[in-house]
């Protein structure tokens, strides 16, 4: 597998043959939603973005909702899983993997809701899973609480990115928080002037991989 690293936004090369492919209209799809956000996607506007009948993507994928779990496959892609460290501990394995979701899906802010509101149900992602499954059993961690692990921190990792990728979007121009030397700044406003947007990331993280390290999954 080969992580795609086109800059967001920009439509993919297109394919070679004289007709279209599920992949290339999922990574066509993600290309006009990172432009143009969700809501003024639609698979008309596909079509005629890629210089074909503007209801050709409907012979690839039934409805819009198929077609953006091809986008959520897309991004899983990007990930390149094929290069995560599968030889060392399962610690880092998963911290690297988190790490990663979490960057290719700050890469395309405005597709974050489309990954957070669909399982991936692709080979790859599947096959992916049973690896990492597999890795933990033979670190003593069974297949189930394993699981339960890796919902976590993918739930942790995608609630993570769709607050960061909302503020990167203009949520943050909404906040009310007073300023420095009004009446109204507290100890709350302080604190939020002491961070940056996404610093407590890896503590989280930290935090919830602690909690299921195998000599503590007894006790």
């Amino acid at each position: 597998m080969t992580a795609d690293h086109s800059a967001p936004g920009r439509l993919p090369e297109p394919p070679t043959r004289p007709t279209l492919t599920r992949e290339y209209l999922a990574a066509a799809a993600l290309a006009l939603i990172d432009t143009h956000g969700l809501r003024k996607f639609s698979m008309r506007k596909l079509g005629t973005a890629v210089g074909f009948d503007p209801m050709a993507a409907y012979r690839y994928y039934t409805d819009q909702e198929a077609l953006f779990d091809g986008v959520a496959e897309a991004l899983f892609t990007e990930i390149d899983v094929d290069t995560l460290p599968w030889g060392g501990p399962w610690q880092q394995l998963a911290r690297d993997y988190c790490l990663r979701l979490r960057d290719t899906l700050l890469r395309h802010p405005r597709a974050v809701q489309i990954f957070a509101t669909r399982p991936v149900r692709s080979p790859a992602s599947i096959d992916t899973g049973v690896k990492m499954l597999t890795k933990l059993r033979d670190a003593g961690i069974p297949p189930a609480q394993a699981l339960r692990l890796f919902r976590c921190l993918r739930e942790f990792t995608i609630g993570h990115a769709l607050a960061i990728a909302m503020t990167t979007l203009g949520a943050d121009q909404r906040s009310r928080k007073p300023e420095p030397g009004s009446p109204d700044y507290n100890l709350l406003a302080e604190a939020a002037d002491a961070t940056i947007p996404g610093d407590h990331f890896e503590a989280g993280l930290t935090a919830i991989l602690h909690g299921f390290e195998p000599r503590l999954l007894n006790t």
